[in-house]
């Protein structure tokens, strides 16, 4: 049992499962708008993400106590740095100009770690509004934007609604996360919930949810997708629903996080 524990541990920490989360999207993107799979690509966002993501998370970490890392954190640099190694191989077998466009969303991901504000004394990170706007961005543009662009696909009223729809997406379920940090972030950090409260947190998020679902029917003429949507909104209102500062260890990050992951799996078995 500590061993499985062990492994969970290291499955989330070391962002594989966030990174399945944003691969999972893109393969819906490809679902929905009927986009042969691009295997490079895919596996491209996948490493890209870990990458990513134990930059943002681990970069401080290493610079500060780097003599003194523990030999979990030690694994998990040695992982981000083999899943470097993979991302660029991937790169090199994508054509330049879908490189190139992903770099935007590369540099947001790189400032939202590294100081850049305020005399290099704030980040993107720091910033509580603008944090959700960034990662939703990021995030939107990674899984919709960039495999319509590789597929050469031309900027549709169904792919702007997608594209709102996946931000909306983002930002809800960045919210249970938001609320579970609201006793550890800085005051000065001014999130959703340190600003309106965590039960306006949760209807604001209900609002943008209900958006989601009338973007669904307006974008989606495929009924199956329809009612495979209708269960990831259910799935979304009660984890939004259940969110709580004082949440299990796993909520946010295994449970919020495996949405996109459950709607792919069923998308792949309708």
């Amino acid at each position: 049992m500590k061993f499985l524990k062990t492994l969970l541990d290291f499955y989330i920490n070391s962002s594989i499962h966030v990174a399945l989360a944003v691969f999972s999207f893109v393969r819906i993107t490809e679902f929905y708008l009927r986009i042969a799979p691009n295997e490079s690509l895919n596996w491209f966002v996948f490493f890209a993400t870990v990458t990513g993501y134990n930059f943002v998370k681990y970069a401080g970490v290493a610079k500060l106590h780097h003599r003194s890392l523990t030999t979990h954190l030690k694994i998990i640099q040695i992982f981000s740095l083999l899943c470097f190694l993979l991302m660029c191989y991937f790169a090199w077998l994508l054509p330049l100009r879908i490189v190139l466009f992903f770099v935007p969303f590369g540099l947001l991901t790189f400032l939202y770690a590294v100081p850049f504000f305020s005399g290099f004394q704030k980040n993107l990170r720091s910033i509580g509004y603008l944090k959700v706007v960034v990662v939703a961005a990021v995030w939107m543009g990674t899984t919709v934007l960039l495999p319509v662009y590789a597929a050469e696909i031309s900027l549709t009223t169904k792919v702007l609604l997608m594209s709102v729809q996946r931000f909306l997406l983002v930002v809800i379920l960045i919210l249970p996360f938001d609320i579970r940090d609201v006793q550890y972030d800085a005051i000065s950090l001014q999130t959703i919930p340190k600003k309106i409260g965590v039960e306006s947190t949760k209807k604001f998020g209900y609002v943008l949810l209900l958006l989601c679902l009338v973007l669904e029917f307006l974008m989606s003429p495929n009924a199956e997708f329809k009612r495979v949507f209708l269960g990831v909104f259910f799935v979304i209102l009660f984890l939004l629903m259940r969110a709580k500062t004082n949440q299990t260890k796993y909520y946010s990050s295994f449970l919020v996080e495996a949405v996109p992951v459950f709607w792919m799996l069923l998308l792949l078995v309708k």
